[in-house]
């Protein structure tokens, strides 16, 4: 074969590769979350908004310094990645900035759709974070394409290789993260018996 029918071929290929993995991940997200490291962080970061928020005057400082890492985090990858990747961060970077005023606002202790709505949009920043990461990712191949459609199939089937098993957990991570989530809930519970007491 030419290498102008192999462009024809191994191109769309790649592509079609790369977007079938990405709908299975996102249907596993969504169905199955706990199978993925997006939505165990999801969880994570859920908590930890709740945590933050119980005592925003203990917890302000630490929130919006983290909340301003993600944000840098997002700033240099809007920087530094094709538009596409761009314009994502940059709602990636609003959605952090959002949260990092409300996570330092008092709320009452029985008012969890606050604490919620905090939650969501620090998990929709993160979401947007990690598809401005994506779409940073797709460069890659784009880029091997210039020295031909085969280094670009290549790069193809080697990132979904590699992006299965970084965003795929295991049962051990994931016994280990309700293991942390339930004796966090516990000691919740121990801390707001002693305070009734």
């Amino acid at each position: 074969m030419e290498e102008k029918q192999l462009d024809y071929v191994l191109v769309p290929l790649g592509m079609f590769i790369f977007l079938v993995y990405h709908v299975w991940l996102l249907y596993t997200i969504i169905y199955n979350p706990r199978k993925t490291v997006v939505g165990l962080n999801a969880e994570s970061r859920r908590n930890w908004v709740f945590s933050m928020m119980n005592d925003p005057l203990k917890n302000g400082v630490l929130a919006v310094q983290t909340l301003r890492n993600n944000i840098m985090a997002s700033t240099l990858l809007a920087t530094t990645a094709i538009t596409l990747s761009s314009l994502i961060s940059v709602f990636s970077i609003r959605y952090y900035a959002h949260v990092s005023f409300l996570a330092t606002v008092p709320t009452f202790k029985d008012r969890n759709d606050c604490i919620e709505y905090v939650a969501r949009n620090l998990n929709r920043g993160s979401f947007f974070w990690s598809l401005g990461l994506r779409a940073f990712y797709m460069s890659f191949p784009l880029f091997l394409w210039i020295f031909g459609p085969i280094p670009m199939f290549v790069c193809c089937c080697m990132m979904i290789f590699l992006l299965y098993f970084l965003d795929t957990t295991t049962s051990f991570t994931r016994d280990l993260h309700c293991k942390s989530i339930k004796e966090e809930a516990i000691a919740n519970d121990v801390e707001s018996i002693h305070h009734s007491l």
